[in-house]
Order: C-alpha cells, then structure tokens, then sequence
C-alpha cells in the first residue's frame, strides 16, 4: 500500500504537511468526523491519485481560526486526480481515469439530488444538509490536499475528462472546475448575469477573478471588480474588467465615474464574512459591509449573488451578533428595491460539464485569469502565507507530480 502525505490544520495560523492514513472504503473516526458517520461503508467509492488539489479562501477561513474547525483537520476540498482503485459498487468509473471532484459531497438519491440540489444534500452528513472534504461541520470526510484521496458515490459525484492527454494540456485550467469556477459562474447565474450586464463583483481574490470571467462569458457588456489589493485589482484588468480601490472611496461614486450612474444590473458578493468595511472605514471589519454596499450599488430590481461564505460560527468575529452569523445588514434598502439575494454553496455539478466543455474548447482561459500558480505539496504552509498576506495568486498544490510533468 503506498503511503500518504496531506495538509493538516494544526490551530490557528499553522498548517503542516504530515503522514496520514491512505483511504479506506470505511469512514473512520477522526478530527471532525460526525459520530454517526464513523463506520460508514463505502463499496460506492473510488481512491484517487490527487493530480492538483487547491487552496482555497474557504480553507484560509478556517487556519485563521475564524471557524469551530478542530486541530488535526486534514484540510482539502478542491480535488482533481486519477482513479487508482474502485469499490464494488463503482460500475461506470475505471482505474486510469482523470476526474475532477466537485467539492460538495452528495449521494445522487436524496430528493435535493434529483433537483440538482448537490450542494443540499441530506444523506451524507448527520450536522446539516450539504457536505464538503476536509472542511468544519461537513461531516468528517478527510479532505483531498494528499497524495490520495477517497470519494464516495464515485459514479455519480466524480466528471471524467474524454481525453487524458488533452486534459493535462489543459490541467491548470480544469482543476479550477471543482470549486472557484462553477462557484463565480454560480454566482454569476444566480445574480442574473446576461449579453449586456453591467456587473459589479465584489473581491478580486480567486472566487472573485473567477466570477467576473464567468460574467464575461455570459456576455456581460461591462464588469466592474472591487478590492483593496492593487494586486490582485491589476490581474482583474488584465482580462478585461474595470475595477475600483474600495479604499479610495464610496464604491458607488467610482462606479459612476465608469458607467456614468451608481448602479449595476447585478453584483456578486465573492468575499464573505471575513469583509471589511470601504471608504473612511476600510481598515475595519465589518462582516454586513459587502452585502450592503452590494443593495446600494444594485439598481432596482436587480439581483445579487451571494458565492461568498457565510458562516453560523465564527469565534474570531469583531462582535457577539458576528460571532453566530447574525449581522447588521440594510434589508429594509434590499426590500424597497426588490433586489432579490442568492446564498449558499455552488451545487458543482450543475455547471462543470458545460464549463469542462468551454476549457477544452479555448472559450475560457480561467487558470490565467486567477493566475495559476503550481508549487510541490510539501509547500503548502508557505502557500498559505503567500495568499493569506494577499498574494493575487491562486495555488495549486502538486502531490504527485502530475503538473511538472504536464508542464515539461
């Protein structure tokens, strides 16, 4: 049996790479492992040699201890890889197989599934509807920053690429289909994105760039990026968007500077909870500041998408309300403009078929516009330091690799 090597969350601020246990087709008890899950059978499952394997602002969250996670979490939910072994129940899924792992876990049976409600569903985590590797209160599936990792309901939750060798021509590209870009094109489609919008997509970091790429696929007429790292501002621009320095000023003002008016059709929330305010009150957090910037600067009738993580835990927030998700948000102004709010985890595979489609098909280049940066797996600590301190870099981590190979 080959050994395995993964990313563990150690408590605030400190990640290590470390041995851990090589998957099994049984759910073992662990750090976040739900009781009722401990002992789960998983004929259904397929173990994978992890191609490229992602961090994410979801995973920065919690190694700034702005979650309940608990120490010796293996940490990991955006997985691409090769199928290496199958349970007994995988039939449509082989040994050879290059995939892309969709970051919510689902079964495929509940009646969230059937509605295409991947994000929702009920039958794999006993905490809450919804479940994720290697992430807080998801129900203690061991997350994929590994050499190897396990994935339940294999026929159903993992997407083949049709083609192994123009797959890793494209690998960069088509890792990002397990989180960042269905979920800006999520929250793009959510927010009404259409040939024409004007589009104001709060945050330039990975979710961010992703999201105002997905809107200029959809057609979008003009895209307007928010930020407050001149960094990451500049890799917006450098595919076509405008973007303001919500640092400099009333957002606003400097939309109406770029279109003439204050407003935009339509905006998308891709920071969350960890927001901080804009203008005079920028270096202060204030988790409601993006949600009520987004109802001011979103004409009426309008919508808005909300891709950016919220969470129902936070002990790291500025006050008590914060602290259990409860925030001072203007929705008396999201009322009497009959905006209309989109929240909650992209459902994955809703969307990647048609976006693995668009990668192959050159119609997208999502790996250059989140600027695509490969580095060893034993890397990862100082990964984490270089995004946490704002780098506009998305890191792909390479446990076996797949990406220096592809790239020779």
């Amino acid at each position: 049996m080959a050994g395995n090597r993964g990313v563990v969350y150690q408590g605030p601020g400190r990640v290590e790479v470390a041995d851990i246990a090589y998957p099994e087709f049984v759910l073992r008890d662990g750090p976040g492992v739900n009781p009722a899950n401990v002992g789960r059978q998983l004929p259904h499952a397929a173990i994978l040699k992890v191609v490229a394997t992602n961090i994410c602002g979801s995973d920065q969250h919690m190694v700034r201890g702005r979650t309940t996670a608990p120490q010796g979490l293996v940490l990991g939910h955006e997985i691409t890889g090769e199928v290496v072994e199958t349970g007994p129940g995988v039939e449509f899924v082989g040994v050879g197989d290059l995939v892309s792992v969709p970051f919510n876990i689902s079964c495929g049976r509940c009646v969230n599934c059937k509605a295409r409600r991947t994000e929702i569903c009920l039958n794999v985590n006993p905490d809450r509807p919804g479940s994720a590797y290697g992430y807080v209160d998801m129900g203690g599936w061991v997350g994929g920053q590994a050499k190897y990792a396990l994935v339940p309901y294999a026929d159903w939750n993992l997407l083949k690429f049709p083609d192994r060798d123009r797959a890793l021509e494209k690998i960069l590209d088509l890792t990002m289909l397990s989180d960042i870009f269905p979920t800006g094109y999520h929250g793009c489609v959510t927010a009404g994105v259409g040939v024409g919008s004007s589009v104001y997509v709060a945050g330039a970091g990975p979710v961010g760039l992703a999201a105002a790429a997905s809107a200029l696929l959809l057609g979008a007429a003009v895209v307007i990026v928010g930020d407050m790292n001149e960094a990451r501002l500049a890799q917006a621009r450098g595919f076509g968007c405008e973007t303001i320095n919500v640092a400099e000023g009333d957002p606003g003002d400097q939309i109406e500077q770029i279109l003439g008016v204050p407003v935009v059709d339509c905006a998308v929330d891709a920071v969350g909870f960890e927001a901080h305010g804009s203008g005079k009150d920028a270096g202060k957090e204030a988790p409601a500041s993006v949600l009520n910037t987004a109802m001011e600067v979103t004409r009426a009738g309008g919508s808005i998408g909300i891709p950016g993580l919220y969470v129902t835990g936070d002990p790291g927030a500025a006050d008590e309300a914060a602290k259990v998700g409860s925030l001072s948000i203007r929705f008396g102004l999201g009322w009497s403009r009959s905006h209309a709010f989109f929240t909650g985890q992209c459902p994955v595979m809703k969307y990647h078929r048609e976006l693995m489609a668009a990668i192959l098909a050159d119609r997208v280049r999502i790996a250059d516009a989140v600027n695509a940066v490969a580095i060893p797996l034993e890397e990862a600590p100082q990964g984490y330091r270089s995004f946490d301190e704002g780098a506009a870099s998305k890191y792909v981590l390479d446990p076996n690799g797949y990406l220096g190979a592809a790239a020779s």
